[in-house]
């Protein structure tokens, strides 16, 4: 069995999944910056195991992430979504889905894609951290905070630097497997 910093337990199939093919791993396709900002943005206060169960659902409630097709989503289908127990029904949570997709939709728009702009947070290139174990990651940084100001900045909801720090780890802008995993260095 492969050591990993999360994802080990019996019956967390799809935990390890996400472990070992995505978190860390640099991600520069639109939708899937797309996604993953919506997701971590739904986790605020919960945990990311609960969010992965429902990733299916919110697939399947917001347009498999098409950020313009959830952008133009009417706010009878988001209330709506309220009842979908697929997803995490908190209201604001819901609302911001699509506040942020237009925000994204504007970011991409000056910038020529998202991941343009996202990207830019770390000069492009991979933060690669070497913690000895899983508890010395920090849950903020600088680029989290400055990533976190400028989003808040373009109007976008669910975006503070934790969940920015997250995100960042998410989309492999920060590889933080630590010593103990064996995804680290690679």
């Amino acid at each position: 069995m492969k050591n990993r910093c999360f994802g080990n337990k019996p019956g967390q199939d799809f935990y390890a999944q996400y472990h070992d093919h995505e978190w860390g791993i640099p991600n520069h396709d639109d939708r899937h910056l797309f996604e993953m900002l919506i997701l971590e943005g739904a986790q605020a206060g919960l945990s990311w195991e609960t969010v992965l169960k429902k990733r299916e659902g919110y697939r399947n409630a917001f347009h498999n992430f098409d950020p313009q097709k959830v952008a133009n989503m009417r706010d009878k289908e988001l209330e709506s979504l309220r009842n979908n127990p697929e997803i995490i029904r908190n209201r604001l949570k819901i609302y911001s889905a699509r506040r942020n997709a237009r925000i994204f939709l504007e970011i991409q728009k000056e910038f020529k894609s998202f991941n343009t702009y996202l990207w830019s947070f770390v000069n492009n290139t991979p933060l690669i951290n070497h913690w000895e174990v899983a508890r010395d990651m920090p849950v903020t940084t600088t680029e989290s905070d400055a990533l976190s100001k400028d989003l808040k900045k373009w109007g976008m909801n669910f975006v503070g630097s934790t969940i920015m720090y997250a995100y960042m780890q998410a989309v492999g802008m920060v590889n933080d497997h630590p010593k103990t995993c064996w995804r680290y260095g690679s």
